[in-house]
């Protein structure tokens, strides 16, 4: 009875990581090799500044047209993530993708929406306009 309630446990452990995918863990869906969770890579501030220093970047500001009228990064082009998957043909397929928003919450909602679209290259930076101000780096203010 013991060895029975045993192979019947192990039969079902067994079928459940058939059916769960664990049984080959090795085969996914191809993501950045940086974040395989989410398909897009965090990157502080610092990071998005460097990148945005020594390479072509595709800046992506996520908030309202108030909030972008009000300060922006030089350079960005502003979609607000509400509006952001019937305007996906807007934003540059080919290249980098670097996502921001006020404080990173809303980034990381349009980098997911870009990521489930078939875009590969996508940077959420981390901390939003508020930590890019707050280390000192330059933003556009006003209207």
């Amino acid at each position: 009875m013991v060895s029975e309630k045993i192979v019947l446990v192990f039969a079902i452990l067994v079928v459940s990581c058939l059916i769960l995918g664990c049984a080959n863990p090795g085969i996914s869906d191809p993501v950045d090799e940086d974040d395989t969770s989410t398909g897009y890579t965090d990157v502080s501030v610092q990071e998005a500044k460097n990148m945005m220093d020594s390479r072509e970047v595709f800046l992506l500001d996520v908030r309202t047209v108030n909030e972008f009228e009000t300060e922006h990064i030089e350079g960005a082009v502003n979609i607000n993530v509400n509006e952001l998957s019937s305007r996906l043909d807007e934003v540059a397929r080919d290249g980098t993708i670097l996502v921001y928003c006020r404080s990173g919450a809303r980034s990381v909602t349009a980098s997911n929406i870009l990521v489930d679209a078939g875009y590969n290259d996508v940077y959420n930076m981390l901390g939003g306009i508020n930590q890019w101000k707050a280390e000192g780096y330059p933003y556009v203010s006003g209207p």
